[in-house]
């Protein structure tokens, strides 16, 4: 099965998380990606901003149209946000997040190289209290800067940093925007947005499994196990054969699908004359009960056999 995995999700988990990343129950994210870049592709825009509920983007703004725009589902959601206002808010953001670049290339003697800032921040409720919240920026994918409201104050995490530390810090009324915008105006900003898009949050999607096997050169039986189109991410997928777990040697990761939901396999080798039944098991909060899939050590060898169960 082909997939086209979303960059812009991939980018999402570049820079390490303060918060899970996974969410629970009665937990939610709110978190805004954005990218810049000093030498873009002819079809990439300068700068980008998307924004995430959970795992799911709500909205994009971009340095081509300037506008802030919803995305997936929220395209159907009335009143949830004044678009232009939110386009007015990106566009003050761009500038400043430009201009950190330019400082960045500047401090190193690099004004016409091709390099990238990325800035991640955001904040989690879980059972509507604020747990947790992150602002945090990366430089050509590695550490740059981070906001500590603890202290607070920025934490420069590269050379470069400690002049941008000194440029959002020369007035200490920022430093305290940053940090009541973590801990105050983020919350509340998630908790209206969840009056709209809750329903579309709490969605839940229960796995298709797909049984493949094939034989390697040695004449070893590989049997892999797909579950696919599945939300949330949250998965355990494993072997059995009569009734006990099989360890097993290849596990891949958990993907997007590019449809907003998830896919995941695992691999299991097992001999030639072996002629026992092994069951591929899924586990998943959208299922009532454990999904399973058998393979036949005794169907024939050698070609591709799949097997498609599909929850109701």
């Amino acid at each position: 099965m082909a997939t086209i995995v979303p960059v812009l999700l991939l980018l999402l988990l570049l820079l390490c998380p303060a918060v899970p990343e996974k969410t629970q129950p009665c937990n939610y994210t709110l978190t805004y990606l954005y990218i810049g870049q000093s030498m873009p592709s002819e079809d990439s825009p300068r700068f980008q901003a998307t924004g995430f509920l959970n795992d799911k983007e709500f909205l994009n703004y971009n340095s081509k149209d300037r506008k802030a725009k919803p995305q997936g589902p929220w395209k159907d959601v009335e009143e949830m946000e004044d678009w232009e206002k939110e386009s007015q808010l990106q566009q003050a953001r761009e500038a400043i997040f430009m201009d950190t670049l330019k400082d960045i290339m500047a401090f190193y003697n690099d004004s016409n190289g091709s390099h990238t800032f990325q800035g991640r921040f955001g904040c989690e409720l879980q059972n509507n209290r604020s747990i947790g919240a992150f602002w945090k920026y990366a430089y050509d994918g590695k550490d740059f800067i981070e906001f500590n409201k603890e202290i607070p104050a920025w934490v420069p995490l590269d050379p470069a940093a400690w002049n941008t530390k000194k440029k959002w810090e020369a007035e200490e009324v920022y430093v305290h925007r940053a940090k009541a915008y973590l801990e105050k105006e983020c919350p509340d900003l998630l908790r209206g947005y969840l009056n709209y898009s809750r329903h579309i949050l709490d969605q839940q999607d229960p796995p298709s499994i797909l049984v493949t096997s094939r034989e390697t050169p040695e004449k070893t039986s590989i049997l892999k196990c797909q579950a696919y189109d599945y939300y949330p991410e949250e998965i355990n997928l494993y072997w059995t054969q009569a009734g006990e777990v099989q360890e097993s040697e290849s596990r891949g990761e958990v993907l997007p699908s590019g449809d907003g939901k998830y896919l995941s396999s695992i691999e299991l080798s097992v001999l030639p004359q072996d002629e026992d039944i092994y069951f591929c098991s899924v586990e998943h909060s959208a299922l009532a009960q454990p999904l399973s899939v058998s393979w036949d050590g005794r169907q024939e060898a050698g070609a591709e056999s799949a097997v498609g169960a599909h929850p109701q």
